[in-house]
């Protein structure tokens, strides 16, 4: 795996922190500058939470193959990808 990938695995680990932590806003501005399959799960997560579904799905639709009814909770989700970016 190259740095850059550490890079982004790491920025999407702080995201779901921040999330998992209450902070959507400081989740969602790190997210939304990333354009990475895991960081777009987590912003599909994010959305989800924040109740636009219309919105969630579009960031479904670019994260390879998750979809929106993939968990039963968003807390649940954020666990699964935070297990995903701390993954080496």
């Amino acid at each position: 795996m190259s740095s850059a990938d550490d890079a982004v695995r790491g920025e999407c680990a702080r995201a779901v922190r921040a999330a998992v932590a209450g902070d959507w806003e400081q989740a969602h501005g790190i997210v939304q500058q990333l354009d990475e399959p895991l960081a777009c799960w987590i912003h599909a997560i994010l959305h989800k939470i924040e109740g636009d579904a219309w919105n969630s799905r579009y960031w479904y639709e670019r994260s390879a193959g998750r979809r929106y009814h993939d968990h039963a909770d968003a807390r649940s989700e954020l666990l699964a990808a935070l297990a995903e970016a701390d993954r080496e």
